[in-house]
C-alpha cells in the first residue's frame, strides 16, 4: 500500500458482473481485522455478503445512495458493539476505510454506503433495516456497508492542485501550510 493507492481510490458504484474470488475476500477481511482500534478493543463485526438476493434487499436500506448494491458482487456490513467501546463509530469507520484501501490495492473498486443516522423510511433506521436482513443481533450497530467488485467504470484521481489545501494550517489555525506543489 502506498500514497498511489490513496490517490487512485475513488467511489465506484458500477461493477462488472464477476464474482470476487475467495482470496480477494480474505484480503479485504484481513485488512479490516488489522485496522487500529482505540485501546485495542476491536468492537467491530463484519458480515460479508455475496448472495444476490441479500444484496438486492440491502440496496434499499436507505432512501438514496445505496441502490448500486443490487449490482455489486460483494458487500461488507461494518458493524460494532457500542458496549465494547465509546469510540465504536471511529473504530468501525477506520476498519471500513481499510477495506476500501485494500480493495483498491488489489484491483477492486468500492463505495461506502452510510447507514448510521440514516433512515430506511419514516419509522425504521437504515442500520436496523440492514441488520434485520443479514441477521445482526440487537446491540450491534451497523455503521456502513462497503459495496465492492471489479470496476465497470474508470474514474481519474482528483488532481493534487484541486485538493483543499487552504483547509490545512501549520502550527496554528490560519497559518498557511505549503504543500510543496
Amino acid at each position: 500500500m502506498s500514497i498511489d493507492t490513496i490517490v487512485r481510490r475513488r467511489s465506484i458504484r458500477s461493477f462488472k458482473d464477476e464474482p470476487v474470488p475467495p482470496d480477494a475476500l480474505s484480503t479485504l477481511v484481513e485488512a479490516a481485522l488489522r485496522a487500529p482500534s482505540s485501546r485495542g478493543r476491536n468492537p467491530w463485526h463484519f458480515v460479508v455478503v455475496t448472495e444476490k438476493s441479500l444484496l438486492n434487499e440491502l440496496a434499499s436500506a436507505k432512501t438514496s445512495g445505496g441502490s448500486f448494491l443490487k449490482n455489486a458482487p460483494l458487500a461488507i456490513a461494518v458493524c460494532a458493539d457500542p458496549a465494547e467501546s465509546d469510540v465504536w463509530i471511529e473504530d468501525a469507520s477506520i476498519a471500513a476505510v481499510f477495506i476500501q484501501l485494500a480493495a483498491e490495492s488489489i484491483g477492486l473498486g468500492s463505495c461506502w454506503v452510510q447507514l448510521r443516522n440514516r433512515m430506511h423510511d419514516a419509522n425504521t433506521p437504515a442500520g436496523r433495516f440492514a441488520a434485520d436482513i443479514i441477521g445482526i443481533p440487537e446491540g450491534l450497530e451497523v455503521e456502513c456497508i462497503i459495496g465492492a467488485g471489479y470496476p465497470a467504470e474508470k474514474k481519474t484521481p482528483h488532481a493534487k492542485e484541486k485538493l483543499l489545501w487552504d483547509r490545512v494550517h501549520l502550527n496554528r489555525y490560519g497559518a498557511p501550510f505549503d504543500s510543496g506543489s
